[in-house]
């Protein structure tokens, strides 16, 4: 049962979310996409200027997660054939060096180092698929680096859009040493946490550490 500290924290989190999640779309996600629109018609890119992929959510109910596409249209195929390239990406931790991936398009490499590509997710925090401060929403074959245990642990809680893992390496952290920063947050998840990683958040954004 909840307490009424555990009630408050969660009531204030989620309040913060739609505040967060609002601004963050009517500010960033409008005028961005309307940019990112331009540009890949300039280029000839066809197709929708979002990308969307099923993850897990809290209590592992799935739904989608937006971005701002920086792949071709066709990239799951284009990785996957070639056997070697698609064997480092999943030893890599289900990602690749921006200089060895053959999906990112012209500014997609861009739109990553800056995290331009995350900004959709404004959208998925004000609906409540996400928090703005959790562990990174994962694919079904990222919950298999977890025991049976921690799977549960890390759907305890709404996944974020940053997290400790984020502020704690990111993309220089790779499994099975990435699950015990993203277990971090629901065994330790607090609102001094929360400010914490915030502001740790904005740090590595302007210094653009560990982002790719």
């Amino acid at each position: 049962m909840k307490t009424n500290n555990n009630i408050l924290y969660h009531t204030i989190k989620r309040f913060l979310d739609i505040i967060i999640g609002l601004i963050g779309t009517v500010v960033l996600v409008f005028p961005i996409s309307f940019i990112i629109f331009v540009v890949y018609k300039m280029k000839g890119y066809k197709g929708s200027i979002f990308f969307t992929q099923v993850r897990n959510g809290q209590y592992g109910k799935k739904f989608k997660i937006i971005k701002f596409r920086s792949m071709v249209e066709n990239a799951e195929e284009v990785l996957k054939s070639d056997e070697e390239l698609y064997k480092k990406y999943i030893q890599n931790s289900y990602k690749l060096p921006a200089n060895e991936d053959p999906r990112l398009t012209s500014i997609g490499n861009f739109i990553r180092k800056t995290s331009i590509d995350e900004f959709p997710q404004f959208v998925n925090i004000l609906k409540g698929d996400m928090s703005f401060i959790g562990p990174r929403p994962i694919l079904d074959k990222e919950l298999e680096e977890y025991t049976a245990e921690e799977q549960k642990i890390l759907l305890s809680v709404k996944p974020g859009a940053t997290g400790w893992w984020q502020v704690s390496g990111r993309s220089e952290v790779f499994y099975p040493e990435r699950c015990e920063l993203e277990l971090y947050y629901p065994r330790n998840q607090s609102l001094v946490l929360d400010l914490k990683i915030f502001f740790l958040t904005i740090k590595k954004v302007f210094t653009r550490e560990g982002a790719h």
